[in-house]
């Protein structure tokens, strides 16, 4: 499995249309990715303009298929339009994987 963990750095005034977005997202990856055993997006408690989005993935098939779907295409760009700086994207492997374990 892999992993990805996104730091989200949001306009104030655009917090509502984001959560709405990523929630929209979130509900469709679930419905529709069943390699997407997780999609949530995390708030901070100490700034409320700062989130996480954690997404893993049995393979990198299944990465490849969630960034093709209409609804990411259609939808990630509006929430990129609501951020205040660049994303920090990360990729991570799953502790404990049998898949990715080394021989």
């Amino acid at each position: 499995m892999t992993a990805f963990v996104a730091k989200l750095v949001v306009k104030p005034e655009k917090r509502e249309e984001f959560e709405r977005l990523q929630t929209e997202l979130r509900i469709l990856t679930h419905q529709n990715e069943p390699g997407t055993p997780v999609y949530e997006l995390i708030r901070s408690r100490d700034n409320a303009n700062v989130y996480l989005c954690v997404a893993t993935f049995t393979d990198d098939a299944a990465f490849d298929f969630h960034m093709k779907t209409d609804f990411h295409d259609r939808i990630a760009p509006q929430v990129l339009a609501c951020l205040a700086e660049e994303m920090d994207l990360g990729f991570y492997d799953i502790v404990g994987d049998p898949a990715r374990a080394e021989s």
